[in-house]
């Protein structure tokens, strides 16, 4: 579009300059065609009344030379009987002053005729002026225009046009260039929109610019934009609370199970509530590998990290009451704003805290605790437990099933969320004893300071099957 526009703007431009300048280059030749045989007719004019008086030749040379020069003008003054001819019939006259360059026919032409005229001479022209004398003969006054008198400018005016010409060519062809890229940038903006949209960046928007039509294409991408990230966001959120609604009454039953002692009931009772596990673990798992991973927010996502922690502990703490463990939370008084979805967010919150009432014994206590830095927020999940041998493995546990059984969901959940935002995932030493899950989410989307690409899998290793608790636990709905 853009060399469209000044493909049109220098065709355009061209043929009005070619439309002006050319008229006006010929009429700029003819004016000073005119000035040089206007001068010429004034010098004429100067020596007809000298020639109206007397006919001297040393009047007349003065005459001439005050009013031009010798060299460019000359007086053919008739000789006895010209005017009938002489003896041979034919026209007796010579330049009687001055150097004759126009041939005797064309003097005696306008001795005939009694009216100025022009011919054509070697090096330019020559202007013929018919003067009656005092006896009643013609006289005829040569002035020679030399052909650099007739064009004398001309050369300056046409490259002073061709000049204009060419200024107006570029600066309509720059203007054009400028209008083109008004109008191409919005559009390459919007196809790169589209393409980032198509690409799974969700926070991909077009700025608003350009022609009123382009400013309304990118509303409209906008708008689109926005819808997409909620549709997404809506299904993401139904994902997430599926697997709460699955994920905790499935805890709550191999707790119970556990409590049921031994026995082929209960052997088959804990196998099948496993099973049961496993068989939701695949459906989780293949249902979040059908969606592609979070992109970086856009206005469609974000959400108070204090305010999903304070919600999610106020779910997990009534099991904790149940069996015996002490919890604390810090750092969630005051807002906390993450570029996460709050069911992401609260998803890796339960995945943590799911993994550390199942690879823990009864009574064990933990923590989470929320730091608000300037560039980052920092959730940590810390547990009193007998922490990881082996983080390592444990983070790449993610990979596939693992030797104990555990899916390596938790921590893929936990390592997207993270990595979404440019963010990490670590697992060290608590100050509890245990183990602390420190999750990075980047505020500014920049990289984490290390990074560990390709890690997922669970947080915990599952523990030796422990004895039955002591307070039966029930579900409570949640």
């Amino acid at each position: 579009m853009r060399w469209a526009l000044v493909k049109v703007s220098l065709a355009v431009t061209a043929m009005v300059v070619v439309a002006f300048a050319v008229p006006l280059g010929l009429v700029i030749r003819e004016m000073a065609r005119d000035r040089a045989f206007s001068n010429a007719e004034r010098e004429a004019a100067a020596v007809a009344p000298a020639l109206s008086i007397t006919t001297d030749r040393e009047q007349l040379e003065r005459v001439v030379a005050s009013a031009g020069s010798d060299a460019g003008m000359a007086v053919h003054i008739p000789a006895a009987g010209e005017e009938s001819g002489g003896p041979d019939g034919t026209a007796r006259g010579g330049a009687d002053i001055g150097r004759q360059r126009a041939t005797d026919e064309d003097i005696a032409a306008v001795r005939e005729m009694g009216r100025a005229s022009t011919t054509e001479v070697s090096g330019g022209s020559t202007l013929l002026q018919p003067v009656a004398l005092s006896s009643g003969e013609i006289a005829v006054v040569e002035v020679y225009v030399p052909e650099s008198e007739v064009t004398n400018g001309v050369g300056t005016a046409w490259a002073v046009l061709a000049a204009v010409g060419a200024a107006l060519i570029v600066g309509s062809v720059a203007v054009a260039d400028r209008l083109g890229v008004r109008m191409v940038q919005p559009a390459r903006r919007l196809v790169e929109g589209a393409h980032e949209l198509g690409e799974g960046k969700l926070g991909a928007r077009v700025p608003v610019e350009g022609p009123n039509e382009l400013r309304l294409a990118a509303v409209a991408f906008n708008s689109m934009a926005d819808q997409v990230v909620q549709l997404l966001a809506n299904e993401r959120e139904l994902a997430a609370d599926l697997s709460h609604r699955l994920r905790t009454p499935l805890t709550v039953l191999r707790l119970n199970a556990a409590s049921l002692g031994e026995g082929p009931a209960a052997e088959q009772t804990r196998a099948a509530v496993e099973q049961l596990e496993r068989e939701v673990d695949t459906i989780i798992r293949t249902a979040r590998d059908a969606k592609p991973q979070t992109a970086a927010a856009g206005p469609g996502a974000g959400c108070d990290a204090a305010e999903v922690v304070r919600e999610r502990m106020a779910f997990w703490s009534a099991l904790a009451e149940d069996e015996g463990r002490k919890w604390r939370v810090a750092g969630a008084d005051r807002p906390v704003r993450v570029p996460v979805a709050r069911a992401d967010l609260a998803a890796s919150l339960d995945a943590l805290l799911g993994n550390v009432f199942r690879h823990t014994a009864e009574g064990t206590a933990f923590a989470v605790d929320l730091h608000n830095g300037e560039d980052a927020v920092i959730v940590l999940v810390s547990d009193a437990g007998p922490g990881i041998a082996d983080p390592e493995a444990a983070m790449a546990r993610g990979r596939g099933s693992g030797s104990d059984g555990s899916t390596g969901l938790g921590l893929d959940i936990v390592r997207r969320l993270a990595e979404s935002t440019g963010g990490d995932v670590r697992i060290g030493s608590s100050v509890l004893g245990g183990t602390e899950v420190r999750i990075w989410i980047q505020l500014d989307g920049r990289a984490a300071p290390v990074r560990r690409r390709g890690h997922r899998g669970a947080v915990r290793r599952r523990r030796q099957p422990r004895p039955a608790p002591t307070t039966q636990v029930t579900s409570t709905g949640r």
